[in-house]
């Protein structure tokens, strides 16, 4: 709801919030897998949203996501090698015989072998579910990859493998990340930048550094106090938010946190903060600060 911001080409950018807030849905309107009823989303100065079916096809080579869900984002009557190479068939790349041989070379990448082509996905667990959707999302070496909570369905000990296969295919490829998360830990690790999500607002926005060391929405710093730490002898100042989150079909007027914000004024109620500049590319939507 009147979000904006911008995704440097080769950069990471991450959006954090609870869960509802809004993140994934703007993945998908970025990738018009949903359509918008208002706004503009650009990729290079062209409007996605006024593109044509054709056109679109053509954007979409561009653009790709790897989704939440391994289990449920890949089809379990096809094999694996069909499903990574599902995208030269229908962007019409390479000769039918060497399709295999290209998806098997993007398996390779993700950290699977040339054997996996002809099994299917209920023979993997979901770890490696989850490269060969990554594999899938690479196959047209894509300039923009929507990152939809890619870890969070995953065990802890495999989260920091697939985790780190982002950063060395990010790396390689010198691909774009939106990368959604509401895991601050790992937004902190993949992302140069981050907008920080509640109620289909972005509350703040700034480099990950200072998001993480000088927040200035009390959101942020409620969301931050929340994170565990490793040192168990370091002292943090738990922030409670009071009561629940309100319902985004009805979002309160005003700005949407002050039903729980503990620096609330009478006025938070009634004024719409915009984000606005606090210091160098820092964005702050709050009046009281």
């Amino acid at each position: 709801n009147g979000i904006s911001f911008t995704i440097a080409e080769k950069g990471v950018f991450g959006l954090v919030g609870e869960s509802g807030c809004g993140k994934s849905t703007t993945g998908k309107l970025i990738l018009r897998l949903l359509e918008p009823t208002a706004g503009v989303v650009k990729m290079d100065g062209e409007d996605i949203f006024s593109a044509s079916a054709p056109r679109m096809r053509e954007l979409r080579k561009k653009m790709q996501i790897i989704f939440q869900d391994p289990y449920a984002s890949l089809n379990p009557r096809m094999t694996i090698g069909s499903i990574v190479s599902e995208p030269f068939y229908v962007h019409n790349i390479g000769l039918k015989r060497d399709r295999l041989d290209m998806a098997a070379q993007l398996l390779a990448k993700v950290g699977m072998g040339a054997d996996s082509l002809n099994r299917y996905p209920h023979e993997f667990s979901g770890g490696q579910r989850q490269r060969v959707g990554i594999a899938r999302a690479i196959a047209l070496n894509p300039r923009l990859v929507i990152c939809d909570e890619p870890v969070s369905s995953l065990d802890v000990s495999i989260q920091a493998q697939v985790i780190n296969l982002l950063v060395d295919l990010q790396e390689e490829a010198g691909m774009a990340y939106l990368f959604i998360s509401h895991d601050l830990s790992v937004i902190e690790h993949m992302c140069d930048n981050v907008g920080v999500m509640y109620l289909g607002k972005i509350v703040e926005m700034a480099r990950a550094g200072e998001i993480y060391t000088n927040p200035l929405h009390p959101y942020t710093e409620a969301l931050l106090s929340a994170t565990p730490l490793p040192d168990p002898q370091k002292k943090v100042r738990r922030i409670v938010l009071k009561g629940d989150v309100p319902s985004a079909i009805n979002p309160p007027s005003g700005c949407v946190f002050h039903t729980r914000c503990p620096l609330k004024i009478d006025d938070c109620s009634k004024i719409v903060p915009p984000l606005t500049k606090r210091r160098n590319d820092h964005f702050s939507a709050c009046i009281v600060r």
